[in-house]
């Protein structure tokens, strides 16, 4: 018995030295609009697409969403939005910078103009570099406009093309959600693509009583679809962060005997 109870005791000493050394914690930042931000109850089913994200990480992964209704680069900024986000990274840290929806319009308060726009963006990377965490930037995700043949309209033409600028100056990961989101929403066409986004009848929910059209925000079905599209470029530029998925440590942990 004492034996047995020995031989137990070696195998299972020799199978948590033959483990790989847990990775280290970090925290992944996302900062940016109302299409990423978490919403208030009086909001839903609106949902910004970093709410289903930060469920698609293991315990090793803590997902800060910083992101704000409204916000622009600048209004960030201005707000002393970012700099807390600054200071508190750390190595190997990630940082999802996502805006353009309101930066792009000039009858908007938040409006900021390209040059500024490029100038924030780079202030972002370099500042999240100084801290040794990893930026990656985004184009704005698109919205749901289609021409009366059916094709997909661009809708962030302009801020998009800065971001991958910026991406490409600064050698830094690009997610081309503008691209990527405009396919999705093509191949569900016109009226299926609703099906994203706050479309509510009136009566529907009682948060909007009088219905709701909106082209811009999701619902939790879109929020989800679109936060599938981030954590899918993330893998297909192997970006260590895609490592860390629930579903990577789920296959890590099955039973060869069940098999």
């Amino acid at each position: 018995m004492r034996l047995k109870t020995a031989l137990f005791s070696l195998l299972a000493l020799v199978a948590t030295a033959a483990r790989p050394p847990a990775a280290p914690p970090i925290t992944v930042y996302l900062v940016g609009d109302s299409t990423m931000s978490i919403k208030e109850p009086k909001a839903y089913p609106e949902t910004g697409w970093g709410m289903p994200f930060a469920g698609f990480f293991d315990e090793t992964v803590r997902v800060d969403n910083r992101a704000k209704n409204g916000r622009s680069t600048r209004s960030f900024v201005e707000e002393s939005r970012w700099q807390p986000v600054a200071e508190a990274l750390r190595e190997g840290d990630y940082v999802l910078i996502q805006f353009g929806h309101n930066d792009e319009v000039p009858t908007k308060k938040t409006y900021t103009p390209p040059a500024e726009y490029q100038a924030l963006l780079r202030r972002f990377v370099a500042e999240t570099r100084a801290h040794r965490a990893t930026p990656v930037l985004l184009t704005p995700v698109a919205r749901r406009k289609f021409d009366a043949a059916g094709q997909v309209q661009e809708t962030h033409a302009d801020y998009a093309e800065l971001v991958r600028q910026v991406a490409r100056e600064q050698q830094v990961p690009l997610l081309d959600l503008d691209h990527d989101s405009q396919l999705l929403l093509q191949q569900l066409g016109p009226e299926t693509s609703k099906l994203l986004f706050n479309y509510l009848a009136p009566g529907e929910h009682p948060n909007y009583p009088d219905g709701k059209q909106d082209d811009t925000h999701f619902n939790e079905l879109g929020a989800r679809r679109v936060a599938e599209l981030v954590l899918a470029e993330l893998r297909a530029q192997h970006l260590p962060l895609a490592g860390r998925t629930v579903q990577r440590q789920a296959a890590a942990t099955v039973d060869p005997q069940a098999r």
